[in-house]
């Protein structure tokens, strides 16, 4: 638990959004970055803004260049929207930078996005707030080196068994991840993590449905929409299944009994909860074959937002329009700034 869950939970209640007007309001849409999940933050970025601007507010895009803070600063009555995935995007280091000139902004406070972004510290703290989450060792490549790939690999068959998950620690859509049957696969798959950053994870494989919640907050409380359940054709939910038109089915409502939907809704809340989150997250889930009982995989701070991407499936089940809640959550950023005064530490995590 984040010592700025309490605060926000304090500051999602009673939130009155209706004073302020779209027109009165101008969106920058921050997407793309330099991570490798670039193409998926463009088109994130075109799909709200485009949604943005039926719902009147004057948009503005932008990547995250040397121009940004003077944009920052120069843009009246702005509220940022940041888009992009990966490091910066969502490590929090963009959040630090919107905070600094004063910028309200849609989503994670700096501190909750820099736990959730990393696996191993999220799987750490939803398994303390009582979660069920796979058993998991994080490994940096200079101890995997040092200490020598065959005993590692050794030792994480004794302890966790296979077949076993590899991904890095701190990325997203898949990249990087792999599934290991064989021990003779971990010591590739680990190499294949690190070539996505510094830190790889491994955990215990969950044979079972994959399911995506993702949880709302419009200023009523949080609140977890229909469970997305994935089928990827191939097999597995990589990158090319994420985002590639008819790679993947998903059924939405996932078919699985209303104790399982409840339970998976539950783990997503209580995960939204204890990582900090606020106005929008989504939880990945896998409901193990043989015990029916939802793990929690990770968290995501901004979600993917493109035409194939899981919340804007789920919030079409739920009979929401994505214009009408990204503009609900612009308009309550606003307000939330607009609740606190000046640049000080106390609010830092708040705003």
């Amino acid at each position: 638990m984040t010592a700025d869950d309490s605060r926000a939970g304090a500051d999602n209640a009673g939130v009155e959004t209706d004073a302020l007007k779209n027109e009165e309001i101008t969106v920058l849409v921050l997407a793309g970055g330099l991570s490798h999940e670039r193409d998926v933050s463009l088109r994130s970025g075109r799909r709200v803004a485009e949604a943005l601007r039926r719902q009147g507010f004057s948009v503005v895009e932008s990547d995250v260049n040397s121009d940004l803070v003077s944009l920052l600063q120069s843009t009246p009555r702005v509220v940022a929207v940041p888009l992009l995935h990966g490091e910066t995007g969502e490590d929090g280091a963009l959040r630090e930078v919107l905070w600094l000139c004063d910028v309200p902004y849609v989503g994670a406070t700096p501190t909750a996005s820099r736990i959730t972004f990393d696996k191993s510290i999220a799987t750490t703290v939803v398994r303390r707030a009582g979660l069920q989450t796979p058993a998991q060792v994080a490994l940096p490549a200079e101890t995997f080196r040092e200490l020598g790939a065959r005993s590692l690999v050794e030792a994480m068959g004794r302890r966790l068994q296979l077949p076993m998950m590899v991904k890095p620690s701190r990325s997203g859509s898949a990249l990087g991840a792999s599934k290991v049957t064989e021990a003779a696969e971990l010591p590739s798959a680990m190499v294949h993590a690190y070539a996505y950053g510094s830190v790889a994870v491994v955990e215990s494989f969950i044979e079972g449905t994959e399911v995506a919640v993702t949880v709302l907050d419009r200023g009523n409380g949080p609140e977890a929409l229909p469970a997305v359940e994935i089928r990827p054709d191939s097999g597995t939910y990589d990158y090319a299944s994420r985002y590639t038109a008819g790679a993947t089915e998903f059924v939405t409502p996932a078919e699985v009994d209303d104790a399982t939907a409840q339970a998976c809704a539950d783990l997503a809340l209580a995960a939204h909860r204890a990582l900090g989150l606020r106005d929008l997250s989504r939880t990945d889930i896998i409901i193990d074959k043989s015990t029916g009982v939802p793990h929690f995989i990770e968290g995501n701070v901004a979600p993917g937002l493109t035409e194939t991407s899981l919340v804007p499936i789920a919030l079409e089940a739920a009979g929401l329009d994505l214009g009408e809640v990204m503009g609900d959550l612009v308009r309550r950023a606003k307000q939330r700034h607009n609740d606190q005064t000046g640049i000080d530490e106390l609010h830092r995590d708040e705003r």
